[in-house]
Order: structure tokens, then C-alpha cells, then sequence
């Protein structure tokens, strides 16, 4: 028997408490994306986060550390090789990867653009590592001469192809990616091939909301499968179902932006009971960290943290709501990259106390805390944390175990 029928999983992308103690390995020495972020800004406004907790986590200015949270709070630790989305949202739901993806410092080796262009029958531009608005901004004006898509990376394992609406239709740049997608296998199986649309004029592109990411299948069952399996819902909203490649989500929900992944998550709790909820809030990571916008990550998080109160609202006596991330994306550091963090996690169901979690040894713990929590068989890596969670509820129900 499951002693939950529903749990919400929202991602903070990139929001890390603290370098991990393998962070040198990574050029990440340093990096604390939340603790940075609140300091540069003069501490940060966040009552609902730190009523659940986060100030427990670590020392974050403006967010107190509470002394009975309305909530269990800790901190993951990534054991996966890497530090990108793909990989930590993974390892969340319980794939741990060994070997990281291939990443291009120097751009792709000629003969995998040279394939490239013969497939889809025309040359490309850039392939060199490179800010998505940089290179729009320095290669639009080529592009809208002659057609091209423009093709870069960066730090993180992604092939990205660029291309204005106007020149190559959204449904073509989709298309183009799937062929790249189709192609990087083997020693170039890299996490994510981005479709990267932008509109404007030169001197004033702008990326537009219509970005797709075609990612690996994962290379085993996760939970969310299991939950399939068993028979429950599992809503995917904002780039979670790119991330796993469509497997193990029954409906997928895009999103405009942060606030409209909440918008879309606190509707999917009106209208969907059981099963799995699971929000992905990519504009901490792509619009704040990649750009080192310390005050603008401060900004989105403050304005998420505004929209929690609806979530909490709409939960019931069986509902489990686990906050998360997936990796970090310090705004204060001369990197723009991804960062090798510990992750927050936040859980609370009504009628919990605060119950320190302690630093946990893999994000797949939160996979296994919500494998036990709805009662889907899972043997795969993690501990799960319904335990600990258990002991600061009032009066909920009885305490169940797997052989239950």
C-alpha cells in the first residue's frame, strides 16, 4: 500500500548550495549559487523557502534559519560523472552516470559537421563554444544572408543549432536537430541537442520561448517508468519531458517561462490526483546563471518563492511536494557554465514539522523517496528519505513499509 497518491516535484534549475568536494576537478572551486546570489544582492526575499527550511541548509543572507520549518530539509550530492541538466534530472529519478558526456572545448571535429551539412544539405556557421546570445547577436546578420543555421556548444555536453524563425521555420529547425540527434551516438553521444529559435534584428535578436531539447533516452529504467508501469499519471511541465526523451511521462506540458511552469504545475494539481507532477523552472538557469546575472536570479527566485503559497494551497493530507535542483550556475563567478554543487532539498506534506535530512549521498534519494511514497517498486539506486519524513508528521498516517 502507498502511503501517498501524489507527489510534486519542482526543479530550481541550477539553484546549488555549495561546491562539491570534487568541484576543483570541474574549474568549479568556489561556486554557492544560492549563498552568492543572496549576497551580491544584499540578502534575498524568499519567506515561503525559508518557512520549509533552505535557511537550515546552509548560511544564505536574508533567509533565516528557522528553528521549526514547516518542512524536512537537507542537501544532495551529485555522484554522477558531470554537471549538466540532463544528468542531474537523471540521477534524480535514478540513473547514476560513470562515464560524463563528451564535451567540445575546441568545437566538433570537422567530420561530424562536415556529415552534418550533408544531411541536411547546406553549410552551418559557427561550431565554437559560445553564449546562445553572443553568437546570434555576432552570426545573425550571416545567417539572414544566407540562410545557414548556426551551430555551437558550450561547457555543457549540447549540440545547439540556432536559426531565426523567419529563415528557417520552427518545424524545419526541430527537424535539423533530430538529424543531429540521429547522428552524435557513440564517443559523441552528447547529453542534448538544443533547437534554439530567435527572432528580431540585427543588433535586437531575442531567443523566443520555442527552444526544444532532444536528449539521450535514458540508458535504463528510472522511476518515472516505474510509475508508468504501475499504472499512475506522470506529468512532465517545462523541459522535463526533453530531458528524458519522452520516457516515463504520460503528459507533457510546455512552458513560457518560470512563472508559467508554476501557473501550469498548480493547474495540473487541480485537474490530476495521483501520480506524478514533475516541474522543471529553466529560467534561473538560462536567462541568470549563464548570463552571471546575480540580481536577475535573485529577482526570478524571489518571484517563485511568491508562487509556492498556491502549490502548498492545493495539498492534501496524501500529497508529497519535493523542491530540488538539478545542479548549479554560480551568477557571481567569471564562469558561465554549470557548477559542481551540492542541490537543496525541500519536501513538506501538510501537518509536517521540520526534520533535518542531513546531507544525503545521491540525488536518486529523492527517486526513492518517491518510489516508496506512492508505493512503485523500485531496486534501483537510492535511499529513500520517507523515514525521516515520517517522524516530524502530526497524526498522520500510520507508518507503512515496503512489505506493506
Amino acid at each position: 500500500m502507498s502511503e501517498f497518491t501524489r507527489t510534486i516535484i519542482i526543479v530550481l534549475d541550477s539553484a546549488g548550495v555549495g561546491e562539491l568536494p570534487d568541484a576543483a576537478r570541474y574549474g568549479d572551486e568556489g561556486s554557492n549559487t544560492i549563498p552568492h546570489t543572496a549576497a551580491s544582492v544584499g540578502g534575498l526575499k524568499v519567506p515561503v523557502l525559508e518557512s520549509l527550511g533552505l535557511g537550515r541548509i546552509v548560511p544564505i543572507r536574508g533567509v533565516a534559519p528557522v528553528p521549526h520549518p514547516a518542512g524536512a530539509f537537507g542537501k544532495l550530492t551529485e555522484q554522477s560523472a558531470g554537471k549538466d541538466s540532463t544528468t542531474g534530472h537523471w540521477e534524480l529519478m535514478g540513473i547514476i552516470l560513470q562515464r560524463p558526456f563528451p564535451t567540445y572545448p575546441n568545437g566538433f571535429p570537422k567530420e561530424i559537421i562536415a556529415a552534418f551539412e550533408r544531411k541536411i544539405g547546406t553549410r552551418t556557421l559557427g561550431n565554437a563554444p559560445a553564449s546562445g546570445t553572443e553568437i546570434i547577436q555576432r552570426l545573425g546578420p550571416e545567417h539572414l544572408r544566407t540562410g545557414y543555421p548556426i551551430v555551437y556548444t558550450s561547457a555543457d555536453s549540447v549540440f545547439q543549432i540556432a536559426s531565426h524563425e523567419d529563415v528557417i521555420p520552427v518545424s524545419r529547425l526541430y527537424e535539423l536537430c533530430e538529424i543531429a540527434r540521429a547522428m552524435l551516438t557513440g564517443d559523441h553521444a552528447v547529453s542534448r541537442v538544443i533547437a534554439r529559435p530567435f527572432v528580431g534584428r540585427p543588433g535586437a535578436f531575442t531567443r523566443t520561448d520555442r527552444r526544444k531539447d532532444f536528449s539521450l533516452v535514458p540508458p535504463q529504467p528510472t522511476v518515472l517508468d516505474g510509475a508508468v508501469e504501475a499504472g499512475l499519471p506522470v506529468i512532465g511541465i517545462g523541459k522535463i519531458p526533453d530531458l528524458f526523451a519522452g520516457r516515463g511521462i504520460t503528459t507533457s506540458i510546455h512552458t513560457h517561462d518560470d512563472l508559467d511552469g508554476m501557473t501550469q504545475t498548480v493547474r495540473a494539481m487541480g485537474e490530476v490526483e495521483r501520480g506524478i507532477i514533475f516541474t522543471n523552472l529553466v529560467d534561473l538557469d538560462t536567462k541568470y546563471g549563464h548570463r552571471n546575472d546575480p540580481v536577475g536570479y535573485a529577482r526570478d527566485l524571489e518571484a517563485i518563492d511568491a508562487r509556492i503559497p498556491e502549490v502548498l494551497a492545493k495539498l492534501t493530507p496524501l500529497d508529497l511536494l519535493v523542491i530540488t535542483a538539478d545542479h548549479g550556475n554560480d551568477p557571481t563567478t567569471v564562469s558561465t557554465d554549470h557548477s559542481r554543487e551540492y542541490t537543496p532539498v525541500l519536501t513538506t506534506t501538510p501537518r509536517l514539522r521540520g526534520v533535518d535530512l542531513g546531507t544525503r549521498r545521491t540525488f536518486a534519494d529523492v527517486g526513492a523517496t518517491v518510489a516508496e511514497a506512492l508505493g512503485v517498486s523500485w531496486t534501483g539506486p537510492g535511499t529513500s528519505m520517507l523515514g525521516l519524513i515520517r517522524t516530524g508528521r502530526r497524526g498522520g498516517a500510520r507508518e507503512r513499509t515496503r512489505a506493506d
